[in-house]
């Protein structure tokens, strides 16, 4: 009987890329933090400002956010193609640009749980205005593990964690605050 005596570290090695992906998907990596900020402020910002005008239809507050997040990635990506094609001189080659666009996938990424909790709203398993709370809640802790991802990587002190976290707070609870103001 033949033995495989590394097998188990292959199994090992298969559980932590697994998990590195999962993790990768939906926290983004070193390349990614800025898609996911900018990701997460359009989604909270299309989900709080449309839910006040479709009153409380939460199918077409998720398609507005939806929408509205696959548009500024679309429109993020063609800008950024356009600088980086201005600054190395010659347009982007396809491959350049596929990679651009995965890269910048985390701006789509960041509204998929958003989206999802008001998804959950519509078909009833959360009272409206309970499921967009939820949806804002999650995008605020984005917007605070991002913070922190970021300190982390560029092993801020103690004072810049809280800054960094600060910073990005301010920008998820702005958007809380408008909501507020706008459905009361």
């Amino acid at each position: 009987m033949r033995r495989f005596p590394h097998s188990h570290r292959k199994v090992a090695v298969y559980r932590d890329h697994a998990r590195m992906n999962l993790e990768a998907l939906f926290l983004g990596n070193r390349r990614t933090i800025s898609g996911t900020v900018y990701g997460t402020i359009v989604v909270l910002a299309a989900i709080t400002g449309s839910a006040k005008a479709v009153d409380p239809n939460l199918w077409s507050v998720a398609v507005i956010a939806a929408v509205t997040s696959g548009l500024l990635w679309v429109a993020h990506v063609y800008s950024h193609g356009l600088g980086e094609s201005v600054t190395i001189g010659r347009r982007l080659t396809a491959a350049e640009l596929a990679e651009l666009a995965r890269r910048e996938g985390a701006i789509l990424r960041a509204a998929v749980l958003p989206v999802f909790i008001v998804v959950l709203g519509a078909l009833g398993l959360f009272h409206a205005r309970t499921d967009l709370w939820l949806a804002v809640g999650v995008g605020v802790a984005t917007l605070t593990i991002q913070g922190i991802r970021f300190a982390r990587l560029e092993d801020l002190s103690t004072a810049g964690t809280i800054a960094s976290v600060g910073v990005n707070l301010a920008l998820g609870l702005s958007i809380v605050l408008v909501k507020a103001l706008l459905t009361h």
